[in-house]
């Protein structure tokens, strides 16, 4: 699946223009919850209408570089500010002044700096300059990197890929914004393993349907990469090294629901009777599922957002599962998935049962990008988990349990 329907029927197109009678087009389906869903669902492929763009043109991250844009082609006037949404753009004009990026004269907001903004501005990643993937024996720039992504792809000893060829990271330096690789084709792949903390800074949405609450807000995601594994194409680990890399802080949008004990370890009809040993993983193998199925309910990609869960959060106090934007600010993904989330848990819960593996794979409930080396996971644990959140929200819909929604403002 290349992401979206819109990308779909864009390359199929391209072997239609080609064909003098009839084009084929093959749907080869990768190891993915998404891809195993949509092979046993084509109709929401091939029946459904293009996506809609997901933006949120009144996140700080976006707007103010675009401000900054505009202000270096033209002073911003005041008549101009209703453009780019009038109340969140005053806002961010008026920290750009206090940070002295733009200043404030009586016929508008000048740029302050002698070069222009527009280079500064990535159109790939989620701001902020890039680290430069440089082989050191030739200086040869090879290509870059975002800074929140550096830790988990380019750390000392990262295996690198560009272009069909191999190489190793020597160096990764912050300072410099440069990561230092030499050419080599070890018989080994690294994939990094991380901590990750996740803080609720606001909920904005708040829905209660008996024991499952499901929540819209802001979130502080704190992640740590502090060691990589070495594996054979067999699967087998080598070993572990451990790194000391700096803690990045990443504040942005996510929906998570939480489940209580009673629901979780309660064999009542609409109970999961799951063990408390088996939460840990239950939780986990349902957040890694639900990430891959949301791009289909929003356009993104399963590395433009991330996932936490834990049997006892902090801030919520009970099993949470967490699953957030991945850009600054969000960018609209969390909120998509906030206002799908029956058919969004629904078809998640469908991929994985649809999957013929017996305890979890690639294709239903192990991700490719876990921290944890895809440990714990129980995958009927999950089905069990959606099962009982699915239920709840139908019950509470029907009348037969209880319901509350409400908003709140601030921490939790």
């Amino acid at each position: 699946y290349p992401g979206t329907r819109a990308s779909f029927w864009q390359q199929a197109g391209r072997a239609g223009r080609t064909a003098e009678e009839a084009a084929l087009v093959v749907f080869i389906a990768k190891d993915d919850p998404l891809d195993t869903y949509l092979v046993h669902h084509p109709e929401v492929m091939l029946d459904q209408p293009v996506e809609a763009a997901v933006l949120d043109p009144a996140n700080p991250y976006v707007l103010a570089p675009q401000l900054a844009c505009a202000a270096a082609e033209l002073p911003l006037r005041a008549e101009d500010l209703p453009i780019f949404g009038e109340a969140a753009a005053r806002d961010v004009v008026d920290e750009l002044v206090a940070d002295g990026v733009l200043r404030r004269r009586p016929s508008g907001w000048y740029w302050t700096g002698r070069d222009r903004p527009h280079h500064e501005v990535s159109i790939r990643g989620s701001g902020g300059e890039q680290v430069a993937v440089v082989e050191s024996e030739t200086a040869r720039l090879l290509g870059t990197v975002d800074p929140s992504a550096a830790c988990a792809t380019v750390h000392p000893g990262a295996v690198y890929y560009h272009q069909g060829e191999t190489y190793v990271v020597d160096e990764l330096d912050f300072d410099e914004r440069l990561a230092l690789v030499h050419a080599e084709e070890p018989e080994w792949t690294t994939s990094p393993r991380d901590v990750i903390d996740i803080e609720v800074l606001q909920t904005d949405e708040k829905a209660v349907y008996g024991g499952v609450t499901v929540c819209l807000g802001r979130v502080a995601v704190t992640s740590q990469v502090v060691s990589y594994l070495r594996r054979l194409p067999s699967g087998e680990v080598l070993d572990q090294t451990p790194l000391d890399l700096p803690a990045q802080t990443l504040h942005t949008r996510a929906v998570w629901y939480t489940i209580s004990d009673a629901l979780l370890c309660g064999r009542e009809p609409g109970g999961a009777g799951l063990e408390p040993a088996r939460v840990p993983g239950s939780l986990h193998a349902a957040e890694h599922a639900a990430i891959g199925l949301l791009p289909l309910f929003a356009t993104c990609d399963r590395w433009d957002i991330g996932g936490v869960s834990t049997a006892l959060h902090a801030d919520t106090g009970e099993a949470t599962v967490f699953v957030h934007d991945g850009h600054p600010g969000g960018a609209g993904f969390a909120e998509r998935g906030h206002a799908a989330l029956v058919p969004w848990l629904a078809a998640t819960r469908e991929a994985i049962v649809s999957c013929e593996c017996s305890t979890g794979c690639p294709s239903c409930v192990q991700s490719p990008k876990c921290g944890n080396g895809n440990e714990p996971l129980d995958k009927a644990g999950a089905v069990a988990v959606l099962d009982t959140v699915l239920g709840a929200i139908s019950r509470a819909d029907r009348g037969e349990g209880t319901r509350g929604e409400s908003a709140h403002h601030g921490r939790r």
